[in-house]
C-alpha cells in the first residue's frame, strides 16, 4: 500500500509539474504574440505618420501652416536657405478646419488639376499596355522553350535589375533618334515595354501544370484558345498584382518626365508636387492628399488579388 501511495503521489507531482510547464509556455507565447504585435503597430504608427500629417495639415489655413512650418521653408534674400533658429512644431489637430486649400486647388488654381490628368494620360495607357504586352510575352517564354529564348528572358531580367536611371541616357537617346523627345510617347514607350511584368507573369505563367495546356491541345483548343480560356483565368490574380504595381511605380514617377519632357506644362503632378514655391506649402499639402487618392483605391480595392498573385503558387485552386 506504501508503495502504490508513493507512486500516486509521484504521478500527481509529475502532472503538475506538466501543467505548469504548459501554462509556462502559454504564457510564454502571449507575452511574445503581445510584444510582436506592439513592435507591428509601432512601426505601422510610424510609417502612416506622414500620411497622417500630410491629410490633417491640408485643412490647416495658410497663416497656422506658416507659423508651424514656416521656418523650414523660409529663404533669406539672397535666395538661399535661412538657419532654422526656433523649434518645427509638428501639429496633427489643426486649431480650426479650414477647406480653402482645396477650394484653391479644385476651383481656382487649374493647374493642379490639369497636372493630375497629365498624370492619368501618362499612366493609364503604360499600365494597360505593358499588361498586354507582357502576358503575350510571357505566353511565349511559357509555351516555347529553347536556348535563344532563355537567352531573351535572362535578358530581360538583367534590365529589371538595372536602376532606371541606368537606362535613362539610352532611353533618351533613342527618342532623340526616334524623334519623340517632348511628346507622351517618350514616356509610354519605354513603359509599355518595361521587362518588370514581363518576368513575373512568366515565372506565375511557368507554375501551370503542363498537363492542363496539354488537355485543352487534345480537346482540339488552338493556341489562342489555351491563352484566352486556360492561361488568363489561372493568371488572373497575378495580372492584379502586376497592374497594381506598375500604377504605384509610374504614379510617382519623377526622373523620366524631367528628363523626357522639356515643356511643363506635360509634367505629371508628382513632377510638378517638387516645384511648390514658398508660400504655396498648404497647397502642397492638399495637392499631396488628392495625389494619394487614386493609389490607396487601387490598393485597397486590389489588396486581395495582391496578396494572392503574390503568395499563390500556380496551378488550379480546389
Amino acid at each position: 500500500m506504501t508503495g502504490g501511495r508513493k507512486k500516486r503521489a509521484e504521478l500527481e507531482i509529475s502532472e503538475d509539474a506538466y501543467r505548469r510547464m504548459i501554462g509556462r509556455k502559454r504564457r510564454l507565447t502571449k507575452v511574445r504574440r503581445g510584444a510582436a504585435a506592439f513592435i507591428a503597430a509601432l512601426i505601422a504608427v510610424l510609417f502612416l505618420m506622414p500620411i497622417v500629417l500630410t491629410i490633417t495639415n491640408s485643412f490647416m489655413s495658410a497663416s497656422e501652416i506658416s507659423s508651424n512650418y514656416g521656418q523650414v521653408f523660409a529663404t533669406s534674400d539672397s535666395g538661399g536657405k535661412t538657419f532654422i533658429s526656433k523649434q518645427v512644431n509638428l501639429k496633427f489637430i489643426p486649431d480650426m478646419v479650414s477647406f480653402s486649400q482645396y477650394i484653391t486647388v479644385l476651383f481656382k488654381s487649374p493647374d493642379y488639376l490639369f497636372k493630375f490628368w497629365n498624370s492619368v494620360i501618362l499612366v493609364v495607357p503604360i499600365v494597360g499596355f505593358q499588361l498586354l504586352v507582357a502576358l503575350l510575352a510571357s505566353y511565349g517564354f511559357t509555351r516555347y522553350r529553347g536556348k535563344l529564348k532563355e537567352i531573351i528572358f535572362f535578358t530581360y531580367i538583367i534590365l529589371m535589375l538595372m536602376p532606371y536611371q541606368v537606362t535613362l541616357v539610352p532611353n533618351y537617346l533613342v527618342s532623340s533618334w526616334l524623334h519623340i523627345l517632348d511628346t507622351r510617347w517618350a514616356i509610354w514607350l519605354p513603359g509599355i515595354f518595361s521587362p518588370f511584368a514581363v518576368y513575373l507573369l512568366t515565372k506565375y505563367m511557368r507554375r501551370i501544370p503542363v498537363s492542363v495546356m496539354e488537355a485543352a491541345q487534345i480537346d482540339g483548343a488552338g493556341e489562342w484558345q489555351i491563352f484566352r480560356h486556360v492561361c488568363m483565368p489561372l493568371c488572373r490574380g497575378c495580372m492584379c498584382s502586376v497592374a497594381i504595381l506598375i500604377f504605384i511605380d509610374y504614379w510617382n514617377m519623377v526622373e523620366q518626365p524631367l528628363i523626357l519632357l522639356s515643356d511643363d506644362a506635360m509634367h505629371p503632378l508628382s513632377v510638378f508636387l517638387s516645384k511648390i514655391k514658398n508660400g504655396e506649402i498648404g497647397l502642397a499639402f492638399a495637392v499631396a492628399t488628392i495625389y494619394m487618392v487614386p493609389t490607396l483605391l487601387v490598393f485597397l480595392y486590389g489588396e486581395d488579388y495582391l496578396v494572392e498573385g503574390i503568395t499563390y503558387q500556380g496551378g488550379i485552386k480546389g
